[in-house]
């Protein structure tokens, strides 16, 4: 059970305040506007990290397969975007005008009929959002109905991430294949490669990004984030209590796929592209590492955490490009080990531990120096010494 029943502990609303101040104000203001989109692609992760918090950290469900559903939200971005894209005007010297490069390349001569509902854009939000929480939906209902839970259920996600992979891959003509859906340039008629428009879409982001701080920690404030988290310390207890335990699970893993999601979709106007590299083991991995460091059972923690690791990632990749791996690896191994909470409880147990004893210290010097020097203080005391 949480031990704060605010919906925002002072602690919380001091890390919104400052992550809101570095986001909004420092940021924009100290990068150019290539690191300034770097730092947008490294927030499209940290929407993962908010819903491993809520499906890891809140109701112990490990999903080693959280690329699936980032890519899923990727993808159905870039099909709305490479559709507008690929009109007959920009598509007149292909053999089939009208339809995606890489399907005229694979000689398909006509759309397929799953990409045609993608020329609408309240279409293509509705489906970045369903579509990855029915898919989550389906996986959780097949696992959580049996039981099937722990490292089982780490390893069949991850061998769904690379199966989706291997699809996504052969399926070249209908896809992208390995080199994804790319050349995207406008949403509406509005160029996203612009800087404007990068500055623009940081700031949605940002918006988008406190939008589901609020929603997960609606969630973990609620009676059913309470009973997430007594589902993971006792779950035979909940479930002898009444409680459908397979039911909380599938919805924790599907509101985790549906952050992942949002996430995938705003990378994708990001960086103007998706592509299978972003789906399958590895990148699933780095999300769950994202997460660990910033600390699992901390929403703020884990965004830190995940601007911090690739923010390192990104350091070590310009200045050591042959050890940069070896770096990352090492960063999470020391976490993991020395500070299992990652950032949240280095904070937590040793700066806001140290912090509190200080004032606290603060507090009592100041009451006994008030008392001392209040008028009349020394005259009683003198009085009763007498008596």
């Amino acid at each position: 059970m949480t031990d704060n029943p605010r919906f925002l502990s002072r602690g919380e609303l001091l890390a919104m305040a400052v992550l809101a101040l570095l986001l909004v104000v420092i940021l924009p203001l100290a990068l150019d506007i290539f690191r300034l989109n770097l730092v947008a692609k490294y927030l499209t992760y940290a929407f993962v990290a908010i819903g491993l918090v809520l499906c890891w950290g809140n109701g112990g469900i490990l999903s080693l397969g959280q690329g699936v559903f980032f890519g899923l939200g990727g993808y159905c971005m870039a099909m709305f975007l490479k559709l507008e894209a690929s009109s007959v005007e920009n598509t007149k010297i292909q053999s089939t005008p009208g339809i995606p490069d890489f399907m005229d390349w694979n000689q398909l001569t006509a759309l397929p009929f799953f990409w045609q509902p993608f020329h609408s854009l309240v279409f293509t939000i509705v489906a970045i959002l369903v579509v990855p929480a029915l898919f989550a939906f389906i996986i959780g209902a097949a696992m959580f109905k049996r039981r099937v839970g722990g490292v089982y259920f780490a390893i069949i996600t991850q061998a769904v991430a690379a199966i989706l992979t291997i699809l996504i891959i052969g399926q070249q003509g209908y896809t992208g294949g390995i080199n994804g859906i790319t050349d995207l340039r406008t949403l509406k008629g509005w160029d996203i490669r612009t800087d404007g428009a990068k500055f623009i879409l940081y700031f949605v982001e940002v918006v988008l990004l406190f939008g589901c701080i609020l929603a997960a920690q609606f969630i973990r404030r609620s009676k059913l984030g309470r009973i997430l988290v007594a589902m993971r310390e006792k779950e035979d207890r909940v479930r002898f209590s009444g409680y459908n335990v397979a039911n909380f699970k599938i919805f924790a893993f599907c509101a985790a796929a549906v952050f992942a999601a949002v996430g995938g979709a705003m990378f994708t106007l990001e960086v103007g592209f998706m592509s299978p590299s972003f789906v399958g083991i590895v990148p699933s991995i780095e999300m769950v590492i994202y997460t660990a460091v910033g600390g699992r059972l901390s929403i703020f923690g884990a965004i830190y955490g995940t601007l911090l690791v690739n923010w390192a990632k990104t350091s070590f990749s310009e200045t050591f490009p042959e050890l940069w791996l070896f770096g990352l690896g090492a960063l999470f191994i020391a976490v993991v080990l020395a500070f299992p909470n990652g950032l949240a409880g280095i904070w937590r147990d040793h700066v806001q531990a140290r912090l509190g004893r200080l004032l606290s210290r603060l507090r009592a010097g100041s009451t006994k120096t008030g008392w001392a020097a209040r008028p009349g203080a020394g005259s009683v005391a003198d009085g009763a010494a007498a008596e």
